[in-house]
């Protein structure tokens, strides 16, 4: 791995976590997300392929994560965009459960990273209200960017970036040893391919607990499963087949009560 895409993966793991600059919309909630990190690593190492085959379940594995009060239990920005790249630079010629296994370990240590680094940050920030006070207090409102600005910015990306480059420079420099993927124990691989797809099922699971609000509802997630399955029908085609569904079911059900009103 280059510097430059060191830097640029550096780049966006602050981005993805702010809500300024690029705006909340962009940053926090598009470029932190796991999907769209796996896309933009993906582009970075030219092999968008492989990084959408672990970003996709990175994104169901993490689709319970909530930050409540602004607790993060787990940094999505940090571990997508550090699972992703460790699996391009260690899952080269794994198949595709084993590298989802390879991406799920390296985006546990960059969440658990994020997740420390981001409690550092709003600690850093914390006197940066004594200076925003001291600007209020006088009416000098023209220098109130400077705390809610440039020193916070300031110190969001050095708390990011800092860490995150020295993260990528020890993979790069492990990913250099020769036929790395060789010293990796069969038995290793095994595992880290069952705990991928145990995450993938949490994930899973945790979605259709939100989802699933009646027990019939499971009938319809089983359905599309079949026609996935077995029938091998495309999600396009599973989503016409629900939309024809979807309506015959709103008018058989909506036009006997409709009747009823009008009787």
């Amino acid at each position: 791995m280059s510097v430059l895409q060191m830097f640029l993966i550096a780049l966006f793991i602050y981005l993805g976590s702010i809500g300024s600059i690029v705006g909340n919309t962009i940053g926090w909630y598009t470029l932190g997300r796991p999907l769209v990190a796996s896309f933009v690593v993906g582009l970075i190492f030219g092999d968008v392929q492989d990084a959408m085959i672990v970003g996709i379940p990175l994104q169901v594995m993490y689709l319970g994560n909530v930050t409540p009060g602004g607790a993060v239990a787990w940094d999505l920005s940090y571990a997508t965009y550090i699972g992703t790249t460790g699996a391009l630079l260690f899952g080269q010629g794994m198949d595709a459960t084993a590298l989802i296994g390879v991406a799920t370990v390296f985006a546990g240590i960059g969440g658990l990273v994020g997740q420390l680094v981001w409690n550092v940050t709003y600690a850093l920030n914390i006197p940066l209200n004594r200076v925003a006070a001291k600007y209020a207090e006088a009416g000098d409102t023209k220098r109130m960017y400077v705390p809610n600005v440039v020193l916070g910015q300031t110190i969001g990306f050095i708390g990011r970036f800092v860490p995150a480059m020295l993260i990528l420079g020890g993979m790069t420099a492990a990913s250099t040893q020769a036929d790395f993927a060789s010293f990796i124990p069969p038995y290793i691989t095994t595992c880290l391919t069952i705990f991928g797809g145990m995450m993938a099922a949490l994930g899973m699971g945790i979605l259709l607990s939100f989802l699933l609000k009646k027990k019939w509802y499971v009938v319809i997630f089983l359905a599309g499963f079949i026609l996935v399955t077995y029938f091998k029908l495309s999600m396009m085609g599973c989503a016409v087949v629900a939309t024809i569904l979807a309506v015959t079911y709103y008018e058989v059900s909506a036009k006997p009560a409709q009747s009823e009103k009008e009787a």
